[in-house]
């Protein structure tokens, strides 16, 4: 029986572009159209939701919304409620005391200064009580279609397993994942990034040398990779 040739060239991790290439192809075959995990009907559930999912899962949020919506599913009839009120449905998210105060205000100020309407304009969410830049940033790509790169813990773990940053903070991270990546996949990737991280690259299910992305892109990676805090 004749043998096998040997095999040419050395296994290789890949170089950052064939990186970028192929996480690029894999996650548009996974998930080519990601839904937004945040239940919500139009801009203003959709910022109430995603604000009460800070530090949260998204699964917890969607079984508190509901109630929520009940009592006040706009900035109008939110205005008039008491913070009080408000933490009392929202306290299964954690954190309630200051996201009530938060969402009661954001919707006073909504009606006061924007007619009721969510702005769409990352600055002036940014500006809003307990909106944060992520917060803004998956209103602007998820309620209005505007290119944006919300990167939140797990998006920065997977982006270090991966080699697409050095960055020790979710900013940087962010800035590094937009220069690597074309502005038209952004807000379809910062899905694909958190369903692959959830089903296929966790925290504790992968350690850099589980899952498929990270043995294509790193096959020679011995030790687990560690992760520079946000």
């Amino acid at each position: 029986m004749s043998q096998l040739p040997p095999a040419t060239g050395a296994v290789r991790n890949l170089s950052k572009a064939e990186r970028v290439a192929f996480i690029l192809a894999k996650l548009a075959e996974l998930y080519p159209k990601p839904p937004i995990p945040l239940d919500h009907t139009d801009p203003y559930t959709l910022l109430v939701a995603v604000l009460l999912s800070a530090q949260c899962t998204d699964e917890r949020v969607n079984q508190v919304t509901p109630a929520l919506w009940q009592l006040a599913d706009n900035p109008w009839t939110m205005s008039q409620q008491s913070a009080e009120t408000i933490r009392a449905i929202i306290r299964p998210c954690g954190l309630s005391p200051q996201k009530s105060k938060a969402i009661a205000r954001l919707s006073q100020i909504l009606v006061e200064e924007y007619d009721g309407q969510v702005p769409a304009d990352l600055e002036a969410l940014e500006q809003l009580p307990g909106v944060g830049h992520k917060t803004a940033s998956v209103v602007m790509s998820q309620a209005f279609g505007v290119p944006a790169f919300p990167v939140d813990t797990h998006i920065h773990r997977l982006a270090q397993r991966w080699g697409l940053t050095n960055g020790k903070s979710v900013a940087q991270t962010e800035k590094d994942l937009k220069r690597l990546f074309p502005k038209e996949r952004w807000n379809d990737l910062h899905l694909q990034i958190i369903y692959y991280g959830r089903e296929y690259c966790s925290a504790r299910g992968c350690d850099g040398r589980v899952c498929e992305i990270c043995t294509t892109c790193y096959p020679t990676r011995k030790h687990p990779k560690k992760t520079l805090k946000a």
